[in-house]
């Protein structure tokens, strides 16, 4: 490294180091107190440990006090605490007690702490013969408490399947001593994992914990070939791209006694068996009951697995759900809000909703607040699941991004920030000013979680953001009528921006060139995974256009992906287009082989000029590292310059809190080097 880029180095990881420190909020919960004027609320928070390579993670509260209908006060506690080994927490429905899960690691016993008021109320260790860690992430992670806060319902990978054993003599029989030192494990049956992110856990399964005794017990009647995740509790009563279901099955605390009553009734016991709520749509997740119990409400993905499309908008859907309801009752599936296929200009696009809080509901049990994409920006809504009306409460006309954070009775609480901002908490309620009509107004709240160093404040100072809006010009027959309407980017310019280098992070290249928005001669390229895919199809299709490029684990060979990869649907999916699904087989045939390679990359790799950056994870199982090695090493063949930056450890999202920060900081300094 010569002189002048190690001093780049130095600057840019010190500036680099300054964003890192702004901590993300990552869940936040309101609990009332005993006056109506008051409430508690718990931020959990997040920050990257560099020289650890994990993120710590903090709990910061603050008590509201509402003086009247608009006025608020936040009291923060002086200091977050941190969480030494915490991998999740939960709170009771009351917020009288708060789960603390503790994960093992290597073998070690998963730890589940019951937390009331000053003291832990129980300490249970779950050896790895009952289960392994609870899952954490966004999608399988399910924990729930019931009510009457005695059980919790989580989600937690099953103990792995017994393997054979084997002597000098051969195959040894079960019964026969497990402490047989002259024996050895085989390795058994292989068993297939969700692929990237999932592929050294166990399968996903359900679990139910009585506080009482501290008895784990696992549900039963759930077929092996179905995975579990984001479980709920039913009211009590007297009696992606792939498909998913809700599923109904009784708690294995009750089932027993259910099947031990079947049983002496002489009836069979297949009442006991998960049952599909949702056979007639493909696609259902997030389930959330109402707090009166009368409704479950549910987003479906339905137009994305039946077409395939990547992140195709959703719809919800409801079911009135039975006081007195038992297993062998059908329940009624209503859609509330459809697919929308073409919005009208300015009007509701469509739900694409990545996640769902907790407890999504306003204090008169119809109203849904949820948090979406509504084109360039994030913003929150409301939907009333008795008539369908969607209503946005975050302001109009702003290119700041809204996520709802948690409920206060009638209030919202959330987070805003934009490219240029960094997050502010925000609380929301109606208002109706004398003479107009009932409208939602937000107040920033001042908070020690959203500060930002001077540093920082610094350099965003001399950005602002405009919101584009680009006519699709000459659009070809095939694409649908909401594929031809205008569509919008993001554009943060740096002072004068006419002169100043751009990086295109896959958008609206053409328009800001004849816009006169910046300089033609000055333009670099970045793209991860998908966005990585176009990258390099740009550097190849259009080599003229860019002077710079960095990509993090690229597509670049649909025709050795489709073989490797823990996602070969997607391959035809880009190749094919509609068709995609009558050609899916893992034994694509030499035709499908030559077509994957025509519309990959690589194809183009002969016409590439510039300076390419690849990062890549080496234990990608969504585009496997040997794609982006195969591009480079054939591209530095043919004397273009490239560098790879490899992780050994990360998977697809070069997600590790070191990994993110070099890979960031090696792109600023390459784009640097070559730009000026």
């Amino acid at each position: 490294m010569d002189a002048m880029t190690s001093e780049e180095y130095t600057s840019q990881s010190k500036l680099l180091q300054e964003f890192t420190n702004v901590p993300s909020i990552e869940d936040a919960w309101v609990f009332k107190a005993n006056s109506d004027d008051r409430s508690t609320a718990m931020f959990s928070i997040s920050q990257p440990n560099l020289l650890a390579d994990s993120n710590r993670k903090h709990i910061l509260y603050s008590h509201i006090t509402k003086t009247d209908a608009t006025s608020l006060h936040f009291q923060w506690s002086p200091f977050p605490i941190e969480m030494t080994g915490v991998s999740v927490i939960v709170p009771s429905p009351s917020g009288s007690k708060l789960l603390i899960v503790r994960n093992g690691e290597k073998g070690a016993p998963t730890k589940l702490e019951i937390v009331y008021q000053s003291h832990v109320e129980k300490g249970i260790h779950v050896d790895q013969c009952i289960h392994g860690p609870l899952y954490t992430d966004e999608w399988f992670q399910g924990i729930s408490w019931n009510q009457e806060e005695t059980l919790i319902a989580y989600i937690a990978e099953a103990p792995p399947q017994s393997k054979p054993a084997f002597t000098d003599s051969g195959y040894r029989k079960k019964g026969s001593s497990e402490k047989d030192c002259n024996s050895w494990k085989g390795q058994g049956d292989w068993e297939e994992d969700w692929g990237e992110r999932y592929s050294k856990k166990g399968r996903p399964s359900l679990f139910v914990l009585n506080i009482a005794s501290g008895e784990v017990r696992a549900a039963q009647g759930i077929a092996r070939s179905l995975s579990v995740g984001q479980v709920v509790w039913a009211p009590p009563s007297s009696g992606s791209q792939r498909p998913c279901a809700l599923y109904a099955i009784r708690s294995p605390f009750e089932a027993a006694e259910a099947k031990d009553t079947l049983v002496s009734d002489g009836k069979s016991d297949s009442a006991v068996a998960a049952r599909n709520l949702t056979a007639s749509i493909s696609s259902a997740f997030f389930p959330r009951f109402s707090r009166d119990g009368k409704l479950l409400a549910f987003l479906s993905a339905k137009q994305a697995v039946d077409t395939g499309a990547h992140n195709a908008t959703d719809s919800l859907y409801k079911i009135s759900w039975p006081s007195e309801w038992n297993m062998n009752e059908q329940v009624d599936v209503t859609e509330v809000v459809p697919v929308v296929m073409c919005p009208e200009d300015g009007s509701f696009p469509g739900l694409y909703c990545a996640s769902m809080l907790s407890d999504p509901w306003l204090s008169d049990g119809c109203t849904m607040i949820l948090t979406s994409a509504w084109r360039s920006t994030e913003v929150i809504i409301s939907v009333d699941v008795l008539s369908g009306k969607v209503t946005r409460l975050t302001p109009e006309d702003s290119y700041y991004s809204w996520s709802a954070l948690a409920i206060d009775v009638e209030y919202v609480l959330a987070v805003s920030s934009s490219p240029v901002d960094p997050p502010k908490i925000m609380y929301g309620c109606q208002v109706t000013p004398e003479g107009q009509a009932r409208t939602w107004t937000w107040d920033a709240v001042a908070s020690p979680l959203t500060t930002a160093s001077n540093a920082v404040k610094s350099l965003l100072s001399h950005h602002n953001v405009k919101i584009l809006k680009i006519r699709v010009d000459n659009p070809s027959d095939d694409l649908s009528d909401g594929g031809k309407l205008p569509f919008e980017a993001i554009f943060v310019p740096y002072k004068d921006s006419s002169h100043s280098p751009t990086v295109v992070i896959l958008h609206a290249f053409d328009h800001v060139i004849k816009d006169e928005l910046i300089d033609a001669s000055k333009v670099a390229v970045v793209g991860i995974s998908h966005g990585g895919f176009l990258t390099a199809h740009l550097i190849g299709q259009a080599p003229d256009r860019f002077i710079v490029a960095a990509a993090r684990n690229p597509v670049c060979n649909l025709a050795l992906m489709v073989g490797t990869s823990d996602i070969p649907d997607w391959c035809y999916m880009v190749a094919c287009g509609t068709e995609a699904k009558q050609y899916a087989s893992e034994s694509p045939s030499p035709d499908l082989l030559r077509l994957f390679y025509q519309k990959s990359p690589v194809a183009h790799i002969s016409k590439v000029k510039v300076p390419l950056l690849m990062l890549l994870g080496g234990a990608d199982l969504r585009v496997p590292s040997s794609n982006g090695l195969q591009y480079a090493r054939a591209l530095r063949e043919r004397g273009g310059e490239v560098k790879i930056m490899f992780f050994p450890e990360d998977i697809h999202e070069i997600n590790l809190p070191r990994s993110d920060f070099e890979s960031f900081l090696n792109i600023g300094v390459w784009f640097k080097m070559h730009m000026g």
